[in-house]
């Protein structure tokens, strides 16, 4: 598999090789050994949850405490989505810039997100599955969003979509509220956390 960094640092593109023959197609999908070779550190993967999504639907913009926050693993299993990764690390030189990659069940690629990024993904087909390998439970005093349509982010939709929203998410605040209240994690918080998982 080829693993690609994005230009937000600790993000990064999984596109696996696949071996396809008269009966379908086989692939690894994800590889531990690989990514800790990116991360320095392993990623400890303790809990796999999966969604099914309209055409239109968007989850996010989520994120969680640091720490533990969760590091995410995305795969399509069918339909297509496109995912968007939002750096949300106040402090971070890439700070309220994101980056969206397609994933769908042709190149079958995958995006890592480590701890305290944003996450958002729209489905661009109906009955859309996405599954998401995390490295910490659910937490729902530590879980957070953004609104995804904030126009200060600015999140591409693809074309022709009509978002449908949560109304958790739709009534999310803005980054500029999330930042005036002390909910975002902060570039150093994020930095500290990685070394020392990389450390343990």
């Amino acid at each position: 598999m080829e693993i690609t960094p994005l230009s937000i640092a600790g993000a990064y593109v999984i596109t696996p090789r696949q071996f396809p023959d008269g009966r379908g197609v086989f692939l690894e999908s994800f590889r531990g050994d690989k990514l800790a070779e990116q991360l320095g550190h392993r990623p400890d993967i303790v809990q796999t949850n999966v969604s099914v999504s309209a055409r239109g639907t968007v989850r996010g913009i989520h994120f969680a405490d640091v720490p533990p926050s969760q590091a995410k693993y995305i795969t399509c299993l069918s339909g297509a989505l496109v995912d968007y990764i939002i750096d949300i690390r106040v402090g971070s030189p890439t700070f309220g810039q994101w980056e969206s990659v397609l994933l769908d069940t042709v190149d079958r690629r995958a995006v890592y997100l480590p701890e305290g990024m944003g996450h958002a993904f729209c489905a661009v087909e109906d009955d859309t599955t996405a599954m998401y390998l995390v490295t910490a439970t659910y937490n729902p005093t530590g879980e957070h969003g953004i609104h995804p349509l904030d126009p200060t982010i600015g999140l591409t939709l693809p074309e022709g979509i009509e978002p449908l929203l949560s109304e958790k998410d739709s009534k999310a605040p803005s980054l500029a509220e999330a930042l005036d209240t002390g909910l975002l994690p902060t570039w150093e918080q994020c930095q500290s956390y990685a070394a020392e998982l990389a450390s343990s």
